[in-house]
């Protein structure tokens, strides 16, 4: 599972990095925010039907199903001859990409023993480290040595060692990882999952229009998720209901607070300090650092830290971090300073971030865990979309020629998390 995670980190950041070369490539610039936009469109069907096929019939066929879209889609990508092909490959690739999700945390459930789920969930953040730091410049190596073409294609060949060490583990656990035939096909919330992703599409290239119609498509497409997501999540996610409810919710929050910041800092350090793309991205290297060595702690701190408390901890740093960010922006402070805070805030999104999937897993009926691991891996992904377009909007609104509005948005949607942290104790606890 670990090296399954690894190869799809790897892809994702060197497919962020090679896109330019692409879009110069097949002329594609006109495409250029619909090639990132649309896998995480397509990837909510992807996690809603995952999620559904999860608890009918266990996470293998699931599993198995979504790693074949997934390198269709990468496949059809990787020997794209226009953008408009590409951006079909990424379709199928965020279909089935963001589906292997969902089967790896039930088989985490079912397999692993509670006192370690904490532990292998940190495992799956200590996955991102070695592709964030050799991802981007390898995948450059490998674009300019032979095509941006074997950035995509050189997934397929990795991906047959994978297949032969997480397969035979698992039929040896088939028992286990059953699902339940009763639990029936539900086409409603595919289709809603269908209207939600339209609207994240939407969404995200709302910003992209001229007035008045960049903020009235903003609003209604918000206005739409926000009905069609209801049927994709738990009873009391969007009331922020005491327990597993508002602890989807909270990872919703905190991801828009911390994935809005990171889109703003590269750019950032390069328009407003002058540096060069490669040390401007080295911020990003080390809250990716500092991710994967904070979630080793808490899971070395399962049985002395509560869920609740490792929510409390990580939301109370990035906070700090974000605030720290925000008045460094606002008086131009040295960028070593947002370096540092950035360090911080991956920390804290580090020790808290397993937890919630531990949380969540642990208050979920076997029958339910697909649907429920389904939503906290949705709320994450729209939560993001909201957070980004909302900082955008903000800052077009108030006509900000630096950041500092664009973190002012993020440092308040961090202040919520703050405030909504305690919810994630069941309502049973005392």
């Amino acid at each position: 599972m670990f090296a399954l995670i690894v190869l799809a980190a790897f892809e994702a950041l060197a497919v962020t990095t090679v896109m330019p070369l692409v879009a110069d490539d097949l002329d594609g610039w006109a495409l250029y925010a619909v090639a990132f936009s649309m896998p995480l469109a397509s990837g909510v069907v992807g996690m809603v039907i995952a999620g559904n096929w999860v608890d009918r019939s266990g996470p293998m066929p699931a599993l198995l199903a979504s790693a074949v879209v997934w390198l269709v889609g990468v496949l059809i990508a990787g020997t794209a001859t226009s953008m408009e092909l590409l951006v079909v490959g990424r379709f199928v690739h965020g279909l089935g990409g963001a589906a292997v999700i969902v089967p790896l945390y039930v088989v985490v459930a079912r397999v692993y023993p509670e006192y370690l789920t904490a532990k292998v969930f940190a495992g799956f953040a200590a996955a991102w480290v070695i592709p964030s730091i050799v991802g981007p410049a390898l995948a450059g190596v490998i674009a300019e040595a032979t095509s941006w073409h074997w950035v995509f294609l050189g997934v397929l060949v990795l991906i047959l060692p994978v297949a032969a060490m997480i397969l035979p583990p698992l039929a040896k656990e088939r028992e286990r990882l059953r699902g339940d035939p009763a639990v029936p096909w539900s086409i409603g919330r595919i289709a809603w999952s269908v209207v939600t992703a339209f609207a994240a599409l939407v969404l995200g290239l709302a910003k992209e229009l001229p007035d008045p119609w960049r903020g009235i498509v903003a609003v209604a497409s918000i206005a739409v998720i926000v009905i069609a997501v209801r049927p994709l999540v738990p009873r009391g996610t969007l009331l922020v209901r005491r327990g597993m409810p508002a602890t989807i919710m909270l990872r919703a929050i905190v991801g828009g607070a911390f994935f809005a910041t990171e889109v703003y800092l590269p750019a950032m350090f390069r328009e407003e300090y002058g540096m060069p793309p490669a040390l401007a991205g080295a911020v990003l290297t080390g809250a990716g650092l500092s991710w994967a060595a904070a979630s080793w702690l808490q899971g070395r701190l399962v049985d002395r830290v509560s869920n609740t408390a490792a929510v409390r901890i990580g939301t109370g740093l990035l906070l700090v971090a974000l605030a720290v960010i925000l008045a460094g922006a606002a008086m131009r402070w040295h960028p070593a300073v947002a370096f540092a805070a950035w360090t911080v805030a991956g920390a804290g999104m580090g020790f808290m971030y397993p937890r919630f999937s531990v949380a969540v897993l642990s208050q979920s009926p076997q029958p339910e865990q697909g649907f429920n691991s389904a939503a906290l891996t949705i709320g994450e992904s729209l939560g993001s979309v909201v957070a980004i377009t909302a900082t955008a909007l903000v800052a077009t609104i108030a006509a900000s020629s630096g950041y500092t509005v664009e973190f002012v948005v993020t440092v308040v949607i961090a202040v919520l998390a703050v405030l909504l942290a305690p919810r994630v104790r069941p309502a049973a606890v005392r």
